[in-house]
């Protein structure tokens, strides 16, 4: 099995600070990820109005915000990190902002019910992966066939759910399997357990073509304390092992594999139950 793509999200850790962002692609790239993701969304075309004026917290997460000044300069430093670059759009404006710089657009589980902003980014003609969190299969169907009859042709559903963070008794990753047969699609997790075993199950047992999950880079992040997000020295590790397990399967034919060649005369000989076998002890001498 090809390894899964692994996307780090940065979702609203990044501080709106440029050079923080910049840490986060240098970083992504370097613990082994193959695409580094932001959010591109503003309060105000977030939340309705009867939220937003009753509610101070919704308010203040304008301080989460990612300057649109900055989709440039990310994408920039994406390629000179060779990293690709991907983007979440929360409103219909963000879509043509993001278009010139994104390798393809992520459609948010919040956002799967939005048939306008499906159809916008089916219609960029750029791949499409939609998160499934809280959805049933006829909403999932729905907006399959809006991103198909817009023009969608490359699409991957990712089984998410979104609970921040996820319990893994709760992670129900058979569904992967369910996705894949029913919209004949490519097929993912995206993660909120922040734990390598889910993660491991989603890749071996169930095929998962691509990864998700949140990263932080020092527990400083706005989304850090709700527990959902990854560290870097962990989110290495898991890349790491997954990559290596996935070399480990081999052909199936039981045979002498190259790292145990040399210790194949040094078996007990049938005769005497003795090692090495008889044809090598005569001849064999010590080596400095």
């Amino acid at each position: 099995m090809k390894h899964p793509i692994f996307i780090s999200e940065v979702s609203s850790n990044h501080a709106c600070d440029l050079n923080r962002c910049y840490e986060f692609i240098d970083t992504s790239a370097r613990i082994g990820c193959d695409v580094v993701k932001f959010q591109l969304f503003k309060v105000d075309k977030l939340f309705a109005p009867e939220i937003l004026n009753k509610s101070e917290s919704h308010r203040k997460r304008k301080e989460w915000e990612l300057p649109e000044s900055f989709i440039p300069e990310i994408a920039n430093r994406c390629r000179k990190a060779g990293i690709s670059f991907s983007c979440t759009p929360f409103y219909l404006e963000a879509v043509d902002i993001l278009n010139p710089y994104v390798e393809f657009f992520k459609i948010a589980s919040y956002e799967l019910l939005w048939n306008d902003l499906l159809k916008a980014c089916a219609l960029t003609g750029k791949p499409v992966v939609l998160s499934t969190g809280m959805a049933n299969m006829k909403e999932i169907a729905n907006a399959v066939s809006v991103l198909r009859k817009s023009g969608c042709s490359d699409l991957t559903l990712l089984h998410c759910v979104s609970g921040y963070p996820t319990p893994p008794e709760q992670a129900n990753l058979s569904v992967i399997d369910t996705l894949r047969r029913e919209f004949n699609c490519a097929v993912g997790w995206s993660d909120h357990t922040v734990e390598e075993g889910v993660i491991a199950r989603a890749v071996h047992k169930y095929d998962a073509e691509m990864i998700e999950f949140h990263l932080d880079l020092d527990t400083e992040g706005a989304e850090f304390a709700a527990g959902h997000c990854w560290l870097p020295d962990g989110a290495e590790k898991l890349i790491r092992n997954v990559r290596v397990s996935l070399k480990a399967d081999g052909n199936g034919i039981k045979e002498p594999a190259a790292a145990e060649l040399s210790d194949r005369d040094w078996r007990a000989d049938p005769d005497d139950g003795l090692r090495p076998l008889k044809v090598v002890r005569g001849g064999w001498e010590i080596k400095d």
